[in-house]
């Protein structure tokens, strides 16, 4: 017979297994509760807050959202910028049992309307400079109850701006789209002293990161509330050992998976301090950030590594960093040479996914290792397979998979893509590795982007590292292109270095003089700038249709 307190669990939906965890509570309350609440948390243009100040933010704001009817295991969808109101969103949500889903501000109405419509999200907290794109995806987001805007006003040093108190979102003011808007500060001053950490589990769903949709439309990831201590053990604490004194800046964004292990995880885990910069990222703006605030962690993608070099960044800015993390696309070995020369900073580079959460391949800290290439980050596990399932030789080409403890559960509503991606305890990635005899890896390139030529198969990454050597390349991606049924042929496409022009012809015979005949591009052309998705990838999909409208289908 079960006791009467089991029936009440049962009811209330809140039975467990035997170890409870909360990763608001291991990230945030956790420092708190081991005396260290003084420490500085959130450092940046926006003001500081220690340990303390913040987890009564996030307690506040979490019991708002519960004053507001917010249910445990509801999404909240978050339109925010990196600002202290978005870290203490997400922490909030996940305090609270519900889940958080921060997607990128840089969407249009449209597309955020989607993103709504697929979450189910009921309640959704954005920032006053998104509003009118907000408010143009409320109009197709007929379940959404309540509009959350932060405070167009900065909050000073660990004090957020309060507001009068609100028991619903009901009491807020209508606007035309039908959804009432509330006050973000007045959920804190409603949510004081409401309520606990909700008693989830290690596998209690915590949070959905989208996947970047350079192949299509972007899939939630579903991720539970111990992978993010999961991911922290292995990649922020065996690889970047981080500690309580570092400072972490990251260029990508929290509202995806890396830069949401960059400026929460792992600095929150350590009891380190996050830099925060809800600015748009610029070479200009991260410089004045790096001289500023002198980070000891920073972290970006190849293509703003490459911007820092071609904007001729001052040398010293990297003056306080003692690790610099490259991810998103492979760090072509002529720019990590390039980094390394005019900045004198150890840059490793690393292979992760918004379905593994964060990095799991990756170069160490202090070891002299071409970049592309790396080992398995501790508590992942490496295979490589052929089309038919086959483990492949040491120097040959196959795909890749990885099996780890931060794996996602799969896709949201996407059972297919589910099945595709997650077999029982591995995860194809997607991507194509070869191995080498020293056990490193090599990052060839997305397996749909794989170019074969007269039966060889081609990795962009080998002809992208040969053009970036040359001294008129700032930026390049080699797609395939194919002509009237033609065989499929390497196009470069290339920015020009500041005050370089481009000459083709040039640039194909440059890589000829090292390149086998299959790997040289048969065409050149010369972009003001890459697509790239909001996480800075390149959008080789856009490029490949590009290449057809220029030069024949």
């Amino acid at each position: 017979m079960e006791d009467s307190a089991t029936h009440a669990r049962l009811r209330m939906g809140t039975t467990m297994p035997a170890e409870s965890f909360n990763a608001s509570v291991f990230l945030v309350d956790r420092l708190v509760e081991t005396g260290h609440g003084d420490r500085v948390a959130v450092a940046g243009p926006m003001g500081t807050m220690t340990y303390a100040q913040l987890a009564a933010h996030v307690a506040e704001l979490a019991g708002g959202l519960r004053v507001m009817g917010v249910r445990p295991e509801e999404r909240v969808l978050l339109v925010l910028p990196d600002r202290p109101e978005t870290l203490i969103t997400i922490l909030a949500v996940m305090r609270m049992g519900a889940v958080a889903v921060p997607v990128s501000p840089l969407y249009d109405g449209a597309e955020l309307g989607h993103l709504i419509r697929d979450s189910r999200a009921r309640v959704v907290v954005s920032a006053p400079e998104f509003e009118p794109a907000v408010q143009e995806a409320l109009l197709s987001a007929p379940e959404v109850v309540a509009l959350v805007l932060t405070d167009a006003s900065p909050p000073g040093p660990g004090n957020l701006p309060r507001g009068p108190a609100v028991t619903g979102a009901g009491q807020a003011a209508a606007v035309e789209t039908g959804v009432p808007v509330c006050p973000w500060s007045d959920l804190l001053e409603a949510g004081r002293g409401v309520t606990g950490p909700y008693d989830t589990c290690p596998d209690s769903p915590a949070l959905w990161l989208h996947t970047s949709g350079t192949t299509g439309a972007p899939k939630a990831v579903v991720h539970r509330h111990g992978a993010l201590r999961d991911v922290h053990e292995a990649y922020g604490r065996q690889v970047l050992g981080l500690r309580p004194e570092d400072r972490c800046l990251s260029v990508a964004r929290m509202s995806f998976a890396y830069g949401l292990g960059n400026s929460m995880i792992f600095p929150l885990a350590a009891g380190a301090t996050t830099i925060l910069d809800p600015a748009r990222p610029t070479p200009g703006g991260v410089v004045e950030r790096l001289l500023e605030e002198r980070p000891t962690l920073f972290f970006a993608g190849p293509s703003f590594y490459a911007a820092l070099l071609a904007a001729q960044a001052p040398e010293d800015a990297f003056a306080s960093v003692r690790l610099a993390v490259s991810a998103g696309e492979t760090l072509a070995p002529e720019l990590h040479r390039r980094l390394t020369a005019r900045f004198g900073v150890d840059v490793v580079d690393g292979l992760g996914s918004a379905e593994a959460l964060h990095i799991f391949l990756s170069g160490r800290p202090g070891q002299a290792r071409p970049a592309g290439s790396g080992t398995a980050v501790p508590g992942y596990e490496l295979r490589l397979l052929d089309d038919s399932g086959t483990p492949v030789p040491d120097g040959e080409p196959g795909h890749l998979y990885v099996r780890g403890d931060s794996i996602a559960a799969g896709y949201w509503c996407r059972t297919s893509a589910t099945r595709q991606a997650f077999q029982g305890e591995w995860l194809r990635t997607g991507d194509t590795c070869a191995r080498d005899a020293d056990g490193s890896y090599r990052f060839l390139g997305r397996a749909d982007d794989l170019i074969k030529v007269g039966g060889v198969r081609v990795s962009p990454m080998e002809v992208e590292s040969r053009l970036l050597e040359h001294a008129s390349v700032a930026e390049c991606a080699v797609v395939a292109h194919v002509a009237a049924g033609g065989p499929e042929r390497p196009v470069a496409c290339v920015v020009p270095a500041p005050g370089r022009p481009i000459d083709a012809d040039e640039l194909i015979g440059f890589c000829r003089e090292a390149l086998a005949d299959a790997e040289c591009p048969r065409e050149v052309l010369v972009l003001d700038e890459l697509p790239k998705t909001p996480t800075g990838t390149v959008q080789r999909v856009v490029l490949r249709q590009l290449a057809a409208d220029l030069l024949g289908k």
